[in-house]
């Protein structure tokens, strides 16, 4: 996933842009940069190698989805952030509900999120395996008991 180092570099950077503007010089911005280039390479290890494994395994073996694997990499600029002294920022119930860990908001709602051009394989993906999942299973779905 070429575009996860960016999306954590540019995550770190908007949410310290916030923060300075409210506490002006207290963050060491190249500092922040190196961090976050560093924790952009790691997230994109961690997703290569988590998306890896799940596309290996057939539909049905698939329990979890890109968006989640990349959704878990928030832990990376979260980590960063936190390192920095950056406060948590207000989210809302919904969000602090779905995801307790990201204190920072930084979950992308969508693959598209992460990049544009990440949206139509992201629906590609998503349609392959309901139809792969239809054709293994369909008939028996459809069965009267």
């Amino acid at each position: 996933m070429a575009a996860v180092p960016g999306w954590v570099e540019a995550a770190v950077a908007r949410v310290v842009d916030a923060w300075e503007a409210a506490h002006p010089g207290v963050v060491d911005r190249t500092a922040a940069a190196a961090a976050a280039a560093a924790a952009g390479r790691r997230a994109r290890a961690e997703v290569a190698r988590r998306l890896g494994e799940l596309l290996s395994g057939g539909s049905d073996a698939q329990r979890t989805t890109p968006l989640a694997i990349v959704r878990a990499a928030t832990v990376h600029p979260t980590a960063v952030l936190g390192a920095l002294g950056v406060a948590p920022v207000v989210r809302d119930r919904f969000d602090e509900g779905r995801f307790p860990d990201d204190v920072y908001g930084l979950t992308p709602a969508s693959l598209a999120a992460v990049d544009p051009a990440l949206g139509p394989p992201a629906l590609a993906w998503g349609a392959a395996k309901a139809a792969a999942h239809r054709a293994r299973h369909g008939e028996r779905l459809h069965r009267s008991p």
